[in-house]
């Protein structure tokens, strides 16, 4: 069994979104191509490939196109059981589905492709934004996104909204050694706060110009950010 540790070579990994943002597909190719230059460059640890303003051809368009060495993953939220294939064609690393909850998921159909493609691994919802509850206690939601994920992710309620302390710490208890990360509303400002409480970040909005998921991504942001970064992990080294 694949642990979701293994998936990074280093402590409190972040994740930059590319939300495939831009006026046509050119654009959206080429903007793609200098934000993952911008977070590989800038050590980000990893990038998701997100058809949050595209669809999935603009997502197959950045993998097939993009020559970069970060490690790539695929969020396909227009069809989500396609992110596997995705990944696995364009030498991806991961997927992530915004939820793994049992009432979000068909289950047979995401066994099989969890089975068909074993080295892909999966950053998996639970109680993610806009998700619709599933009705069980926080212990059940977990033990089901135990089974299926790699990596268990949780936001607050919106895009760029703060993830509650309190919710990490809720997770984290049920978790115990479980890799989790946070999957909205990290800021330079709480970042400290979000890693001391989880494993890494997937970082979307902060990182561009006024916060809007449909602006560029501002390098100094995303260079300040990683300098952060790199100190708390210093931090940890030397604990």
């Amino acid at each position: 069994m694949k642990n979701g540790f293994s998936l990074f070579n280093v402590e409190k990994p972040i994740i930059g979104m590319i939300h495939c943002a831009g006026e046509n597909r050119k654009e959206k190719l080429q903007r793609a191509l200098e934000e993952l230059t911008i977070y590989e460059e800038d050590g980000v640890d990893g990038a998701i490939i997100e058809d949050y303003h595209g669809n999935v051809f603009e997502v197959m368009d950045v993998l097939k196109s993009s020559r970069h060495s970060i490690l790539k993953g695929v969020n396909l939220l227009s069809h989500p059981y396609a992110s596997f294939e995705m990944a696995y064609d364009f030498e991806g690393g991961f997927v992530q589905f915004d939820s793994v909850q049992e009432n979000t998921l068909d289950i047979d159909r995401f066994s099989q492709l969890r089975k068909k493609y074993p080295s892909i691994y999966v950053l998996g919802g639970i109680r993610f934004k806009y998700i619709e509850p599933s009705g069980k206690r926080l212990e059940e939601d977990i033990a089901d996104g135990k089974k299926y994920s790699d990596i268990i992710v949780t936001t607050g309620e919106g895009t760029g909204i703060e993830t509650p302390l309190d919710k990490l710490y809720s997770f984290r208890r049920y978790l115990s050694n479980f890799p989790f990360f946070v999957g909205a509303g990290v800021t330079i400002n709480n970042l400290k706060e979000q890693l001391t409480i989880t494993d890494g970040a997937i970082v979307g909005s902060y990182f561009k110009n006024d916060n809007k998921t449909h602006n560029y991504v501002d390098r100094r942001k995303v260079r300040s950010f990683m300098d952060s970064v790199r100190k708390i992990r210093n931090d940890i080294r030397n604990q």
